[in-house]
């Protein structure tokens, strides 16, 4: 069975039109409807076994209605029930505060983006996916015999999704992802080691994707844990893109959002224009990246979607804004003027949009480094491959404090050996402000807040401390 129905676009841009003109009948004079309906196969490993083969599908249609500046917001399983839950959006923004000066955007062209739907996956099926994790287990084998699969699965989706409004937007589209993720460990000699990869795209994956030989690799170098007298100053790491992302994800997108900002609730707040980070560095959100993990042609407004330059050479120069965030920090006299930088996102039919990243970028204007010289020039540290605790940094003061098994000790540039495990805290914001040097291997990491971080491996000499047990 194909992993999506024929027509299931049509079928929800039909969704769409039959709640749209129920909303023109009930004389409301702004409304919006999103819908979206997502289709899936998935196999779960655990203990070197296949342990689970499901799929599914889920969806539903999200309605937002504004009256002089008051919004209420709906969603429903089936379009039988649009009367009760346009009744409910209605009902609610007439209890809301008013924005003034909001309204919902009207339509703008917006360009297609390349690479977001794969046809050969919609082919692949649960014994595809059997198949490919049976591939992956005696892979891990094959690299170290004392290797086990012990967690992780994959996934194939295909996803139909539309947007409708009172301003003339109407527009839909189709999207497919194939992800892996695994759990490698090595139990032996009283001692467990363990290491989780992952890896996805909207394109199918090869059958054995290079997650799998990292993960076994690191549940390789964190054995045998050498003794490492607890460091009194801050020491310089190398953090790889895996484990350099969850902090980053939780903290800088955050951070960027026009209403944090103007919020004083960022700690670029004030520094429109000013120098916050090394002054090599760029941060970029774009959604409009070929094959982008993030990427669309709208936003989930339905306006059009862009490249956003918020970090220029070390100076802050945008921010992300949502129509109803900039209008309401407008509103509320914290800015004089602010617009939509097609940034709104949503966590399906089932909220309303707010501002948030798409695809974060974060590269350098000088020249990039492989792993082995981004070791020499640190010297004396330590390379950091996971963290645990990502979720507690402050996005505010860029505060955080992790806690990591994934560890090595270098010295004279060379690794050593590993650290049993090292509390590892600082600030992002300051981190971030020199000797920051990224390596040259751009890898899409999945994130805690929003949208996709594409970071290299970032070696930071400043401001971190690591504390080994």
């Amino acid at each position: 069975m194909k992993l999506l129905p024929d027509g299931a676009l049509d079928r929800l841009q039909d969704g769409c039109r039959i709640i749209g003109s129920r909303c023109n009948q009930l004389g409301i004079s702004q409304w919006e409807v999103v819908a979206s309906q997502s289709y899936g196969h998935q196999i779960d490993i655990e203990g070197g076994k296949i342990s689970l083969a499901g799929g599914g599908g889920e969806g539903g249609y999200g309605i937002r209605v504004l009256e002089d500046g008051k919004f209420g917001f709906a969603y429903l399983v089936d379009v039988k029930s649009a009367d009760e839950a346009i009744s409910s959006a209605i009902s609610i923004a007439r209890m809301s505060p008013s924005i003034e000066g909001f309204v919902l955007p009207s339509e703008q062209s917006a360009g297609k983006v390349e690479g977001l739907f794969d046809k050969s996956i919609i082919d692949l099926d649960s014994e595809f996916l059997l198949n490919q994790a049976d591939a992956i287990i005696s892979e891990v084998s094959s690299l170290d015999s004392r290797a086990v699969v012990t967690g992780g699965g994959i996934g194939v989706s295909a996803n139909a999704a539309a947007i409708l409004t009172s301003e003339g937007i109407d527009s839909g589209g189709l999207t497919t992802s194939h992800g892996v993720g695994v759990q490698i460990s090595i139990d032996e000699n009283d001692q467990l080691t363990s290491s989780w990869q992952s890896k996805s795209a909207k394109s199918k994956l090869p059958n054995v994707p290079d997650c799998i030989e990292r993960a076994v690799e690191w549940a390789q170098l964190t054995r045998d844990p050498v003794k490492v007298e607890s460091q009194e100053d801050d020491s310089p790491i190398l953090m790889t893109s895996e484990g350099f992302s969850p902090l980053f994800s939780v903290v800088v997108p955050t951070a960027i959002k026009g209403e944090k900002l103007v919020r004083n609730e960022s700690f670029w707040s004030g520094k429109m224009s000013q120098n916050v980070i090394s002054s090599d560095l760029s941060i970029i959100d774009d959604a409009t990246v070929e094959a982008g993990k993030s990427s669309s042609s709208r936003d989930d407004e339905g306006v059009p979607s862009r490249r956003n330059v918020l970090i220029q050479d070390g100076k802050l120069t945008g921010s992300l804004w949502s129509t109803r965030d900039s209008a309401q920090q407008i509103s509320e006299g914290r800015i004089e003027s602010a617009h939509t930088t097609g940034s709104a996102i949503r966590s399906g039919h089932q909220s309303p949009p707010v501002s948030g990243c798409s695809n974060l970028f974060l590269s350098s204007s000088k020249k990039s480094h492989n792993f082995d010289s981004m070791l020499e020039m640190m010297g004396d540290g330590f390379v950091i491959n996971s963290v645990m605790g990502a979720h507690t940094a402050n996005p505010t003061s860029g505060d955080f404090s992790v806690t990591t098994s994934s560890i090595l000790r270098v010295e004279n540039g060379e690794i050593i050996g590993s650290v049993k495990q090292a509390g590892v805290s600082g600030n992002m914001a300051k981190a971030l402000q020199k000797g920051v040097f990224l390596g040259d291997d751009v890898r899409a990491q999945g994130s805690y807040s929003s949208g996709t971080m594409y970071v290299p491996n970032v070696l930071l000499t400043k401001g971190i401390r690591v504390n080994p047990v």
